[in-house]
């Protein structure tokens, strides 16, 4: 193993790992897609000419992986079967703690829970996340407008009334 792909993966794998959980939902899986976007970088990645644009890169390559995941999934899976999976419940009191939060990340429509899980948990740029969704910049500040109101209702204890 190089030692370029040994420091990247030491300074990378965690936030992309995170970042897998928050759309997986699911640790399991998260570690899957985040060794499969590493096994993607070590096949391609010497393509990359900017290496500035690595992290870029990474979050962009675990985001399509998920996606064709999910697909996958889709293809195979019956109607019934995804409707018999279970909601995650989370249990909102006065305080809102950090595991709350990003538990409530699940919660949220996908459309939403990457560009606010990239944003607030991995501190990337508004362009670095429109890079790696392939989205305009006004679509990701638009779609984390929209996500930080659906996790304060989500979080809100006025909401459980209304349930």
């Amino acid at each position: 193993m190089s030692a370029e792909f040994s420091s990247l993966v030491e300074a990378h794998y965690g936030g992309l790992f995170r970042f897998a959980v928050s759309l997986a939902r699911d640790e399991a899986a998260a570690a899957d897609l985040t060794q499969q976007t590493f096994l993607k970088w070590a096949r391609h990645g010497d393509q990359l000419r900017d290496r500035t644009k690595a992290k870029t890169w990474l979050f962009t390559t675990l985001h399509r992986e998920f996606l064709a995941t999910r697909r996958k999934v889709r293809e195979q899976a019956d109607e019934s079967e995804l409707d018999s999976i279970p909601a995650p419940q989370i249990e909102v009191g006065n305080k809102i703690d950090a595991k709350a939060a990003v538990a409530a990340l699940s919660d949220l429509d996908e459309t939403y829970r990457a560009p606010v899980a990239m944003f607030y948990l991995e501190d990337l740029s508004y362009a670095e996340i429109a890079e790696s969704l392939d989205i305009p910049i006004g679509t990701v500040m638009s779609r984390l407008s929209r996500g930080r109101e659906r996790l304060r209702k989500i979080l809100s204890p006025a909401s459980e009334l209304h349930e």
